[in-house]
């Protein structure tokens, strides 16, 4: 066995590895989902009686559907907005060189250090001043600002290794800054703002802290945000509650695998230009 076939051999080892280690708290949840309402399951093990149900049941009794349209109406309020703006963004201080290009970018270098939990106070008597305290507004316009560092980050990543010839060549031929942008660079940015958009759909759908703290009305909370009024109620059921954070989780899932290769092709992109 050759050195190279021993080290392809050890690193699809180590990936199987992983990839259990990574799988395994699903496959805990999925067969604590499928035991008998109000047990307490113990560990990895295939009930006798598979009660799928379950899931139907913490479907109805979460009020899924109003929890889902919730989500997606956060999630169309904030992911687009973030989306155009940190792609103008990262556009200006990748390409056009502006003015105080690097001061900026540093700014929102620091905002990359700046948790969620550090300002839920000032936010809460900010939303609560604004009137949109116990609305998805107030979900939706802190998650717009606090994405923007990283939004911000990553496209400037892209348009910053993007060729100079490009930019050159479409001057020359008389292209404005906007068809520059909007006709050259965006369709080649492309696995950038859709990788950028899966994250940021992620992020929205799990967000927590916001939900529970900003709006007090759970069918107008994320999913993750209504978990928690109904690992209130339903604590102590352990496989309704199972049941209920694999249908949270669903959707984004379904998400990744849809958009895996776009996400992929991005996160290759920077290291394939010099």
């Amino acid at each position: 066995m050759t050195v190279t076939r021993r080290n392809r051999l050890g690193g699809a080892v180590l990936l199987i590895a992983l990839m259990g280690w990574t799988l395994l708290p699903f496959a805990s949840l999925f067969t604590a989902a499928l035991h008998k309402s109000g047990t307490y399951p113990s560990g990895i093990s295939w009930p006798s009686n598979p009660q799928w149900g379950n899931f139907v049941e913490a479907f109805h009794v979460a009020n899924m559907a109003a929890i889902f349209k919730s989500s997606v109406l956060i999630v169309l309020g904030a992911v687009p907005v973030t989306v155009v703006i940190a792609t103008m963004a990262g556009f200006a201080l990748g390409q056009l060189r502006i003015i105080g290009g690097r001061f900026i970018f540093l700014l929102f270098l620091l905002g990359l250090t700046l948790p969620f939990e550090g300002v839920i106070v000032p936010l809460y008597y900010e939303i609560l001043h604004m009137g949109f305290l116990d609305t998805r507004w107030a979900i939706i316009l802190p998650l717009i600002g606090l994405f923007m560092p990283f939004g911000v980050f990553w496209m400037r990543a892209h348009f910053v290794n993007m060729p100079d010839e490009l930019t050159e060549a479409a001057r020359i031929d008389g292209a404005s800054t906007w068809q520059l942008f909007w006709g050259v660079h965006v369709p080649l940015a492309r696995p950038a703002v859709v990788s950028l958009a899966i994250l940021t759909t992620v992020w929205t759908w799990n967000q927590f802290l916001l939900a529970i703290v900003l709006v007090n009305n759970p069918l107008e909370r994320t999913m993750a945000g209504a978990l928690g009024a109904f690992q209130g109620d339903w604590g102590t059921n352990i496989p309704l509650l199972s049941a209920g954070a694999l249908l949270i989780l669903a959707p984004m899932i379904i998400i990744y695998c849809v958009f895996q290769r776009q996400f992929i092709s991005a996160l290759l992109q920077g290291s394939l230009k010099g």
